[in-house]
């Protein structure tokens, strides 16, 4: 306010308005000539960015996953960088015809407006749909069929590399994840020194972590197989007093004098578990704090875990040692396959 009440200053702005430059015309606005050899030229983009998205599809099958390329010091798998280079120049190509359209046969005019509040009125919003719909038209996307059928099929073509690429998620695990390498008359041994487990080795409130006899010998041969078979295997042996124990139905000969062999997998996400309360019975997963009481079938007494762990059913071979009577009866890890 000046020092006149009532009446408002008014403020002259730094730097006048410059306005809105005289526009220019563009080559493809006077010459239709050059406005076809421009579409044709953004087309031809759009189509070799098609044929480079199928060139990548093609590389993934035709080229050996092994295969090495050099560039003096530097080497590389020839099959990524075939697929990268056919995808990363499709892509470019649609990016630049795109802008080659917008910037040669897109209708090229300036505009001011002023700002306004961010709430749209009705009013508002029709002219929003109303200039979507110009610009459609402007746009020449309907008009020049060309140019929207070459876009329409690159994009079209360059999602195939997408779906040849899932190949890469690995073959379907079928029933693998439901089986363990456990069998009947697979000896206990301990984990650690890999010696068979009598069931005079334990005493009652000692748990052990064992791993059937026929893990080790598949270190030599698969390093993959042998840990993937380890993650699914591995479990926790216990000795509680037999008078202690409530077994489920159908489990009472399970164990052998208070000795149980349980999954050392926690059934919520799959973390080991061997955070044994003697006392309680009670099993503790670090994780999340999943507590089963190993004295009552391993079921869940605490924490997230949906189901019990697994028991494997024990027995004792001819020469004194633990062995499972079968392999489990239901899977084993997280509860991925649970009904509900």
């Amino acid at each position: 306010m000046s020092g006149h009440e009532g009446h408002d200053e008014v403020v002259a702005e730094p730097i006048p308005d410059p306005g809105i430059e005289p526009h220019e015309l563009r080559i493809t606005d006077i010459d239709p000539q050059a406005a076809d050899r421009v579409e044709r030229q953004v087309a031809t983009m759009f189509a070799l960015a098609g044929l480079l998205a199928l060139g990548s599809c093609v590389a993934y099958f035709a080229i050996p996953r092994d295969s090495v390329l050099e560039f003096g010091p530097l080497t590389g798998n020839a099959n990524n960088l075939v697929i990268g280079l056919c995808l990363g120049l499709g892509l470019f190509l649609i990016g630049a015809g795109a802008i080659q359209w917008a910037k040669k046969l897109m209708v090229d005019t300036e505009i001011a407006e002023d700002r306004h509040d961010a709430f749209s009125s009705p009013a508002q919003k029709a002219d929003i749909i109303e200039g979507f719909q110009q610009g459609v038209a402007e746009s020449g996307f309907t008009r020049r069929k060309l140019i929207r059928r070459s876009l329409i099929g690159a994009m079209g073509l360059l999602g195939l590399p997408a779906i040849v690429l899932l190949r890469d998620l690995g073959p379907l695990p079928g029933r693998s994840l439901y089986n363990t390498i456990w069998a009947k008359g697979i000896r206990v041994v301990n984990d650690v020194t890999l010696r068979p487990i009598k069931p005079s080795d334990l005493v009652v409130g000692q748990l052990v972590n064992a791993a059937p006899a026929n893990l080790a010998p598949m270190q030599e041969e698969s390093a993959v197989e042998y840990q993937n078979a380890k993650a699914k295997a591995s479990v926790i042996v216990v000795r509680i007093a037999p008078d202690k124990i409530q077994a489920p139905a159908g489990r009472e000969n399970w164990g052998i004098d208070g000795i149980l062999c349980y999954s050392k997998i926690c059934t919520h996400v799959g973390c080991p578990i061997s955070l044994y309360e003697q006392q309680t019975h009670h099993v503790l997963c670090p994780c999340h704090q999943s507590t089963f009481d190993l004295a009552d079938g391993a079921k869940v007494v605490f924490g997230p875990a949906a189901r019990p762990l697994p028991q494997l059913p024990l027995a004792v071979d001819a020469e004194g040692y633990l062995v499972a009577q079968s392999g489990f009866t239901e899977p084993v890890g997280p509860s991925f396959w649970e009904r509900g």
